[in-house]
């Protein structure tokens, strides 16, 4: 997890532009450089490292003796790059996992290149030999980017965005710029100024994409290709060096079972890459926990040189807290609770949604119990890569509105949907959170062949049974011991419920608070104050103030609220839909 910034073509002085790129210091506390490029002086990277992999020669952007025309500044990890130095008999010069671009890019071309990494990423790579800027994000967006493109050709890239609005709040200073055209200032695409005649979009750059710009001599870009080079539907061309092999193509409910287990330990395996501490979030669900047993397992096969420290928060009457007490105690965790507190987690509301870019409803409630977590993680222990279990509730069908599917084959399209967009929701949450304190987070549910090969599992199979939602990744681990049964049947408890006792949801004491701070008068126009995606209640409005006040005029960047469907629905907390029961009740 580090912090990227590029600009090509700017019009004004890089020096000044560099002091700007600080304001994403906290995804890479660890080392800063900022570099012109050879050549062309209106262009620059900026780069704040996380050092996980290589902490001698990580530093980007990364350059080699062997390539000296390619620049590239990276965000992420890349699992399979030994293996793909040993199938292509590649010369590397360090240890770094992003070396691995350079020479795929240099022996396939970008399309090929980008389809053959097996992990999380966001890459900025400039080829000054044939004047090309490339930009590419992984499958699921797991690593964010966000890129602004004037119509001059200007282009700004970077890991976050923060509005040009919210420039003269965190300085203190007042900006007077050229009023005879717009002059953006971009915080965290940073406070960058650029003449323009038209004002530019900031968008987040298309998960399972690249893009292609030319250079000109000038610095300026034209974009010349943007294509999809994987979605989660297609097994991925990794698949071919793969060290899982040979897995059984029938649909054999045995050997499914025995496949998903195989495909999901080895997604944990690959993971385990890091030259820093590894923890892990552990809620007491499902997901989390199954995630907590099997890294605990193969971190004992490694020989880790030290235990795995899992983490919970809530209450002191918090079943999540209770649920993951359970599950640490079974697999033999070093495990931290950290108490929660309404009082607490409403201060952080404000803080938690500048650090998320988003003002979504079930975003921003979970996110406050993964903030304050992370925030823990990083000033109590020296835990820095973080496994957790999102994207398996999108992948599984673990949502309890999928009971109310209409049809198997609905489920499976709701469930390709959820996938699609979890850089709008859970992949954005989980991201911001913890990289708001330095962490990086790992998710092994999203694993590409783990998830292409769920989903290419018949619809009938992948459908809630007998009541119980994901009930097959339930099954394939029964009998095994990995975690107690209590916890491998739990029902699904949304994360930001779970946090606090079942008498009293953490989203009612939001709403309590919130019902004095937002005024009826306010809420009568909030069609007309908000006419895209208006509040329809208080929590709403306050978060939506909040997000305009930090990003005005960005409202865009969320296409929708996440809501549950099929079912009469108006907040996206499970508790709320009628066929929620207390998990004490289900058996």
């Amino acid at each position: 997890m580090c912090g990227i910034w590029a600009l090509f073509g700017s019009d004004e002085c890089l020096s000044v532009q560099c002091t700007c790129a600080m304001k994403i210091a906290h995804r890479g506390p660890d080392a800063f450089r900022f570099e012109n490029v050879n050549g062309f002086t209106n262009c620059c990277f900026g780069f704040h490292r996380l050092a996980i992999v290589d902490q001698l020669y990580g530093m980007q952007p990364l350059r080699v003796k062997r390539f000296p025309y390619l620049w590239l500044c990276y965000n992420g990890e890349i699992y399979n790059h030994q293996t793909l130095k040993t199938k292509f008999d590649f010369d590397y010069q360090t240890k770094v996992d992003g070396e691995v671009l350079l020479h795929l890019y240099d022996r396939f071309g970008i399309q090929k290149m980008a389809s053959l990494l097996d992990g999380v990423f966001a890459f900025i790579l400039l080829d000054t030999a044939n004047r090309k800027v490339h930009l590419g994000r992984d499958t699921y967006g797991i690593r964010p980017l966000f890129k602004l493109l004037a119509d001059d050709g200007f282009l700004a890239v970077c890991s976050e965005a923060k509005g040009p609005e919210q420039l003269p709040k965190l300085t203190g200073e007042v900006v007077l710029l050229n009023t005879s055209k717009l002059v953006l200032l971009i915080v965290g695409l940073v406070e960058i100024t650029h003449s323009m005649e038209t004002a530019a979009s900031i968008v987040p750059f298309l998960p399972g994409h690249f893009e292609v710009f030319d250079l000109k001599l000038n610095g300026k870009v034209q974009s010349v290709q943007f294509e999809q080079f994987h979605c989660c539907t297609r097994e991925p061309a990794h698949a071919l060096y793969d060290t899982v092999e040979g897995l059984s193509s029938d649909f054999g409910e045995e050997t499914v079972k025995r496949n998903i287990r195989s495909l999901f330990e080895n997604a944990v395996r690959k993971r385990l890459m890091a030259h820093r501490r590894i923890g892990c979030l552990l809620s007491g669900g499902l997901d989390s926990s199954l995630v907590a047993a099997m890294l605990l397992k193969l971190s004992k096969e490694e020989k880790l040189p030290y235990s795995i420290q899992t983490f919970s928060i809530g209450s002191e009457d918090s079943p999540d807290v209770i649920a993951a007490e359970k599950v640490a105690a079974h697999i033999g965790s070093e495990h931290h609770k950290v108490e929660f507190t309404a009082e607490e987690g409403v201060k952080a509301v404000e803080e938690v949604i500048f650090h998320l870019e988003t003002y979504d409803i079930t975003t921003v409630r979970a996110s406050v119990g993964m903030y304050l977590v992370s925030k823990y993680i990083r000033e109590k222990t020296d835990s820095v890569v973080i496994f957790s279990g999102e994207g398996s509730d999108e992948l599984t069908q673990g949502y309890l509105y999928f009971h109310k599917a209409p049809s198997a084959k609905a489920g499976a399209e709701e469930s390709v949907r959820l996938l699609k967009e979890l850089y709008l929701f859970d992949v954005l949450r989980a991201d911001r959170t913890t990289a708001a304190h330095g962490l990086e987070l790992r998710v092994p549910f999203l694993d590409h062949r783990f998830t292409a090969y769920y989903l290419s599992l018949p619809e009938e199979m992948r459908t809630p049974k007998d009541g119980v939602e994901k009930h097959l990744l339930r099954d394939s681990f029964k009998g095994l011991n990995l975690i107690p049964d209590e916890i491998l049947w739990r029902r699904k408890e949304a994360f930001s419920d779970g946090m606090t006792s079942e008498k009293k949801s953490w989203y009612t004491y939001l709403q309590e608070h919130l019902d004095s701070v937002v005024n009826d008068s306010q809420m009568e126009k909030a069609e007309q104050t908000f006419p895209h995606n208006p509040p329809k209640t208080k929590e709403a409005y306050y978060y939506r103030q909040v997000f305009e006040k930090f990003f005005p005029g960005r409202a865009q960047w969320l296409s929708h609220y996440w809501m549950p469907r099929w079912i009469r629905a108006t907040d996206p907390s499970a508790r709320t839909l009628s066929i929620y029961k207390p998990d004490n009740k289900q058996q």
